[in-house]
């Protein structure tokens, strides 16, 4: 499949065979594991994927964005034939290899701050983010961290506890840890306080640093944990100056800053990290998802001094930084860096669509983003702002019966994401988009 295919339903989505494959799925697989389609995957190439029914789709949901690289790139193929050829696993804390350490290598310089800086090799988001915790209450021997609302940042129990939305993520699961204290996030659109960027002063700066008198000391606080674009959330950019302000807040108190580019890095805004069009230097930055190319690998790349503080064995893990994991990051990165040139055209083509869209239906009640990582936020009243949650699985359901693989997010499920990969064409863009078009026009006419 190449950059010329479009779009082909052959017979109604979901086809007899993703039926059986999903009657299969629902006596086999615990209901907690949900499915956003009834759709299963036969074939994947870039921006296209096709079913076991032989229908074909564009993807803008890149497996939740960890394919920014797209779909099988053929020199990360290549480069996971050639190291499965080799060995598939000696865990690296017993028989090290070089892919491992030329990645480390690899992401220290691509990483923003002006400071020696090392990394390690984890297996997931989740994983990445409790480690970089771990660090930081290790080097600072304090054991608040500042977590933010919307938040997320993983479903294993302390990223749970870290993550802002309570259903699905953490309701029955008891998810909850006194050392956790949570603030308001800019969210501009839905201001937690009711106030007007920039009439606002940024309040919820000035909001945290009044919870160093009424809620916890800054002395014991050892990290702000932030999602410089919230993901899950919403695709929330924060202002400019917000993510300046918490950085010196976090330099005066002696903080560590965590910057967590899971599902924002690896050029998903259009840099390879999001956090470097703040200007902002961070103490350590998580990563994942896109970093592979679509097999499980994580990291934490930071401050060598901050790295360095736990004693040895203090950090590891079996599978962390597996070798054909390691090979596909290392051409992924390649994949990324060379795509990041195109990144504006996709950005200007992604944003002139969805503000069109906003003037035209009434649906849509804000645009945001940052690069090619852009969003829809659909409301059934704009005044109101009455999250259109219901409106917005329609348009989903709508849109991959037509050919096009779309999530939401935010924490109401009513926000519509692009996760469509660097390297898609501006002809698939487009049709992707009109895809998204058709299916908000038919949903506002109901």
């Amino acid at each position: 499949m190449d950059k010329s295919v479009k779009p082909k339903i052959v017979t109604e989505p979901p086809g007899p065979k993703s039926k059986k494959l999903m009657e299969d799925r629902e006596a086999f697989v615990p209901r907690g594991v949900y499915a956003v389609t009834p759709i299963f995957v036969k074939k994947a190439e870039g921006a296209v994927v096709q079913d076991v029914d032989g229908n074909i789709y564009l993807d803008f949901s890149g497996g939740i964005g960890v394919l920014n690289a797209g779909h099988c790139p053929p020199k990360v193929v290549e480069a996971i034939k050639k190291q499965a050829e080799k060995f598939l696993h000696t865990c690296f804390h017993v028989l090290g290899y070089e892919k491992y350490v030329r990645l480390a290598e690899e992401l220290t310089k691509i990483a923003p701050g002006n400071y020696p800086k090392k990394a390690f090799f984890l297996n997931s988001g989740a994983e990445a983010v409790e480690n970089a915790v771990k660090i930081a209450i290790y080097y600072t021997g304090r054991p608040v961290v500042i977590a933010f609302e919307n938040a997320f940042h993983g479903r294993t129990r302390l990223t749970m506890a870290l993550t802002s939305k309570v259903r699905p993520y953490k309701f029955g699961f008891l998810a909850f840890s006194p050392n956790i204290e949570r603030f308001p996030y800019p969210y501009c659109y839905r201001c937690p306080f009711g106030l007007n960027y920039p009439e606002c002063g940024l309040h919820c700066l000035s909001y945290l640093e009044r919870g160093f008198v009424t809620r916890i000391d800054p002395q014991e606080t050892a990290a702000i944990l932030i999602e410089p674009v919230q993901g899950e959330g919403g695709f929330i950019v924060p202002p400019k100056d917000y993510l300046k302000g918490l950085r010196e807040i976090s330099e005066e108190n002696n903080i560590l800053f965590i910057d967590d580019e899971v599902q924002s890095g690896m050029g998903r805004t259009g840099k390879m990290f999001a956090i470097e069009h703040f200007n902002v230097e961070p103490d350590l930055i998580t990563v994942a998802k896109s970093i592979a190319a679509g097999l499980p690998l994580a990291g934490v790349i930071g401050e060598k001094e901050i790295m360095d503080a736990p004693h040895e064995g203090g950090l590891g893990g079996t599978f962390g930084g597996n070798p054909v994991a390691c090979a596909a990051a290392l051409e992924a990165i390649k994949i990324i860096k060379e795509s990041l040139g195109k990144a504006d055209k996709l950005e200007k083509i992604i944003d002139s669509r969805l503000r069109e869209m906003k003037e035209k239906y009434e649906l849509v009640g804000d645009v945001r983003g940052l690069g090619p990582m852009a969003a829809l936020e659909l409301v059934k009243n704009r005044k109101t702002k009455e999250p259109a949650k219901k409106e917005t699985k329609e348009v989903i359901k709508k849109c991959y019966k037509r050919g096009l693989i779309i999530l939401s997010c935010g924490i109401y499920g009513n926000v519509l994401r692009i996760l469509a990969p660097l390297i898609i064409s501006e002809d698939q863009l487009n049709q992707g988009l009109d895809i998204m078009e058709e299916s908000i026009k038919e949903m506002s006419r109901t």
